[in-house]
């Protein structure tokens, strides 16, 4: 029986009518862009999920009547929910007016961090400018602990408090507290952050209200009490909810947020995104103080290996011993202390070799560690002081706290600074209170202390959701460049695996991880247990490097040429095509037409617009952003103004177009509305955007041909097999790379690690090698470009294709030349004694929009085969042939291995 994730097929109509809204050409909403003033005004410029969720609330509050009072935000941990609340504040603030501004959280340690987000301008995590300024005025925030009767103008007020305070005061009596009324008073925003604690009420009631029911004194009838406050004014009170973690298979949770939750983005599609680390486990039967001695060999490891890649010196790779109770943490703490204090070089060369011997012991990270150690023994008295003083007490902090729920203020100024230089700490001992609001970046290893630790569900669901925060990633300097997503996911070193992967150090027991990767599943996060994994050397079969194809055949690609600006002079260098008529089909899906002239698809008729004219260009372009004609010199560098650009007869040439619509025949010249006009101008427009971003290349490929001799670059190569664990939970379609032996002397390399579609058109080349032996006696060899080759060399960039020529898709369109290259995955080499023939072949296993994306490869593989003639080779090469085909997709679904067949007249299989 299969077990569905029954959150899976929820539905939440907010998201979705935001959704199609975006992708309708004639809804208002699809043209919005996030207002220039909330960018400008933050310390970072929002990510492209964190924009989408603003546009969602956009669209709540323009498309939706009445606008909902209340929303809920499900984003993954550490996408940034604070960065987001900052814009909605100024988004609030400027389009409606809300100056006062409730911050709620159920812990101290996410408030004081909030604190430090939105109103500490001497944070380092300060969130907005030093100076807000919207239409030139100056904005201040300002922190309150009650909202002022009589408000300054241009000020955003933010009152900060737990969600424990703000029900005490509107429940117990108090003075200068703020009561239910201070809420009527002003209209008031409330965020609502870890939102999946205010539930408590729904829960009780399980979707069984009685009448006359009275609300208990709960945090949720708290929030909802505030809410509900001003219901009677014409601005109400507003109620936006923030958290990662909120339970949608309880029908009752999911029947109060169905309608709220106006977007999701979900922790694997954070991941796969590369905003976070990767995450790893490292699955042993050691001891807790063998563990603690093996992160710490692991972690500063971590810090030589970086440094050894160029990594700024300000990298500092953290520990977090999470254990389950403060007792066992304080008692961890001291032997640790000990352990570090009582290092000696004899005792960590006998440590070392035990731990290489223990079959228990898999993890490639550790093993390159020890391996690291052991081949730098002359130096480990040097190693060892140096890990004395990065792991000396001082620099060991427990935040076990007497409260045991919240921080004292220094230790929450050390545990939130972890980042800076000039804090030194390295090693972290907690319970449970960092499972929520902690964003520190460079953690990167977590070790379960074992001793007492639960293995039920709400231990190990505690356990990822803290494996969860520890997955955000740290935007380490390498090289003076800085970046904020993963670099390295297709490196075949080590790169990624100690700069951008964070390990979790558990034990090795069958049930207890069975619960734990049940716990990751849940919560919707991809992890791979970290084995030894060591590269495979593929190595070129030596009967091919006897063969004259390998001594002195050659690879052809073309060579590039720069590109001046002075050639793009016309709308035509662009690849757009743009005559003087226009045909363009109306959108008419809601026209009163007949419902059999719908649903049948019938006649349609070509009617000419009279009512067309440049007004429509214009009106169009003050709708487009990229037309705005600073933006637009960047893509179209000749032109000298926008009228030109308009009435340019190398350019749009308005004064003389003429626009016909394909319409259903039943259809007049009448029933054509001037938005209809518009609307049809826009979508043209908008394709032309897309072509001039394209197409404005600073280099492009010839027709000129240069051959690389084969035995410099078809070489041997190291190249690991990807390791797939929980990964694959959230990517069914993930295509699982293997190793295969090809003893078949057509294949040049003695293994190929490739995926089934890969191995699957192998296999079909194979079935017709026989046939091409007889054809082309010489050679008939299949080569596998694979990119480990010459990763590291700068000739590589020869081995790649461009596109050149007309570039004309089969359909007869001109297509918008890619300026980057790319490297097909095989060639097809076949010579006999007067010919020399090479032949391009691509799989794809992608659908949809990734599919459509990646066709201007194809077109250019085609345009080679279908224009040998303006092919250019060196002197003494008129006998080459050069040719692509159809990408190659499952079970030959686009008949590829038939125009194979046809090219080199064998019979098809």
């Amino acid at each position: 029986m299969v077990n569905k994730n029954v959150s899976n097929i929820r539905h939440f109509p907010l998201v979705e009518q935001a959704e199609l809204a975006d992708k309708d050409l004639f809804n208002a909403h699809q043209g919005y862009i996030i207002p220039e003033y909330i960018n400008a005004n933050l310390a970072h410029t929002l990510r492209h999920y964190q924009d989408e969720a603003l546009r969602n609330y956009h669209y709540t509050r323009t498309q939706i009547k009445p606008s909902p009072q209340q929303v809920l935000f499900n984003m993954a941990t550490g996408s940034g929910k604070t960065d987001l609340m900052a814009g909605l504040i100024l988004y609030l603030y400027q389009e409606y007016n809300y100056r006062n501004f409730l911050f709620t959280v159920n812990t101290n340690s996410v408030l004081m961090k909030t604190k430090d987000n939105l109103v500490n301008q001497n944070s380092d995590k300060y969130l907005y400018q030093e100076k807000i300024e919207i239409d030139g005025k100056q904005i201040s925030i300002v922190e309150k602990e009650r909202f002022p009767r009589i408000q300054q103008e241009n000020t955003i007020y933010i009152k900060l408090a737990s969600v424990q305070n703000v029900s005490d005061d509107l429940f117990v009596v108090k003075e200068n507290a703020m009561a239910l009324d201070d809420y009527e008073h002003q209209p008031v925003v409330i965020l609502a952050d870890e939102a999946h604690h205010y539930s408590a009420l729904t829960k009780k009631k399980n979707g069984k209200e009685t009448k006359g029911q009275v609300e208990e004194n709960t945090w949720e009838s708290a929030i909802l009490k505030i809410l509900n406050a001003r219901n009677e004014h014409i601005q109400k009170n507003l109620l936006l909810e923030f958290t990662a973690t909120v339970d949608f298979d309880n029908g009752v949770i999911y029947d109060k947020y169905r309608d709220k939750v106006v977007y999701r983005y979900p922790l694997s599609k954070f991941m796969s995104d590369r905003y976070s680390k990767q995450v790893k486990r490292i699955e042993t039967s050691a001891s807790d103080e063998d563990k603690m001695l093996n992160v710490v060999l692991l972690s500063q490891f971590r810090k030589y290996r970086a440094y050894s890649e160029g990594v700024s010196s300000a990298f500092k790779p953290v520990i977090l011993f999470k254990s389950p109770g403060v007792t066992i943490s304080k008692e961890a703490n001291k032997i640790f202390n000990q352990m570090i204090e009582n290092l000696n070089v004899k005792d960590l060369i006998a440590f070392i070799k035990r731990q290489q011997i223990m079959d228990s012991n898999k993890s490639s990270a550790l093993s390159l560690a020890y391996d690291f150690y052991l081949k730098n023994e002359e130096q480990l008295g040097k190693i060892i002081r140096e890990i004395k003083l990065d792991f000396d007490a001082r620099n060991v902090l427990n935040v076990n706290d007497k409260s045991g729920n919240m921080l004292e203020k220094g230790q929450y100024q050390e545990l939130n600074t972890l980042e800076n230089p000039n804090n030194l700490r390295r090693v972290i001992f907690a319970v449970a209170k960092l499972t929520e609001g902690w964003d520190v970046l460079n953690l990167y290893d977590i070790v379960r202390i074992e001793k007492e630790a639960g293995t039920n569900k709400n231990a190990t669901m505690a356990e990822a959701q803290l494996i969860g925060r520890g997955a955000r990633y740290y935007p380490f300097e390498i090289k003076g460049k800085k970046s904020y997503r993963r670099r390295f996911d297709n490196d075949s070193s080590n790169k990624q695996l100690f700069l951008e992967t964070l390990h979790y150090h558990t034990m090795n027991e069958p049930q207890y991880l069975k619960q734990l990767i049940g716990s990751l599943k849940q919560m919707d996060l991809p992890t791979g247990e970290d084995k030894k994994n060591p590269p495979i050397e593929i190595k070129v079969k030596s009967s091919f490097k006897k063969t004259d194809a390998y001594k002195q055949g050659k690879i052809y690609y073309n060579e590039v040429e720069d590109v001046e600006d002075e050639w793009f002079d016309s709308i035509d260098k662009y690849g757009i095509n743009h005559p003087t008529d226009i045909s363009r089909s109306l959108n008419y899906d809601s026209r009163e037409v007949s419902y059999k002239e719908i649903a049948g698809i019938t006649e349609k008729k070509i009617i000419s617009v009279s009512k067309f004219d440049a007004r429509y260009i214009k009106k169009a372009i003050q709708r487009l952003d990229f037309y705005k004609f600073d933006n637009l010199k960047k893509y179209v560098p000749l032109v000298s103004s926008m009228k030109e650009f308009i009435y340019g007869k190398d350019w749009l040439n308005a004064n003389e177009l003429k626009l016909f619509l394909n319409v259903p025949k039943e259809y007049k010249s009448t029933d054509v509305t001037t938005d209809d006009i518009l609307n049809v101008t826009i979508g043209l427009l908008k394709e032309y955007e897309v072509k001039f971003k394209s197409g404005y290349v600073k280099q492009r490929g010839t027709n000129k041909f240069v051959g690389y001799p084969i035995k410099e670059y078809l070489t041997n190569y190291n190249k690991r097999v990807p390791e797939y664990d929980t990964a694959n939970l959230f990517n069914e379609t993930m295509q699982k790379i293997h190793v295969y032996e090809i003893e078949d002397d057509f294949y040049v390399y003695e293994k190929a690690i490739v995926n089934k579609l890969e191995y699957e058109l192998i296999e079909r080349v194979k079935a017709h090698v026989n046939e091409l032996k007889e054809k082309y006696q010489k050679s008939v060899y299949l080569l596998r470009m694979d990119e480990n080759m010459h990763r590291e060399s700068v000739k590589s960039e020869k081995l790649k294709l461009h596109q050149y020529g007309s570039r004309m898709n089969r359909s007869g369109e001109i297509t918008p030349t890619h300026s980057q290259g790319f490297q097909p995955d095989f060639i097809l080499f076949l010579e006999d004694s007067e010919f020399y023939f090479q032949i391009f072949i691509e799989p794809k296993g992608m659908s949809g929009d990734k599919f459509i994306s990646e066709l201007w490869k194809q077109d250019l593989l085609l345009y080679m085969t279908d224009n040998q003639a303006e092919m250019e080779f060196e002197t003494n090469e008129e006998n080459v042939q050069i040719s692509g085909l159809k990408f190659y997709t499952k079970n030959d679904g686009q008949h590829t291995m038939e125009q194979l067949a046809n090219l080199v007249q064998i019979k098809n299989q």
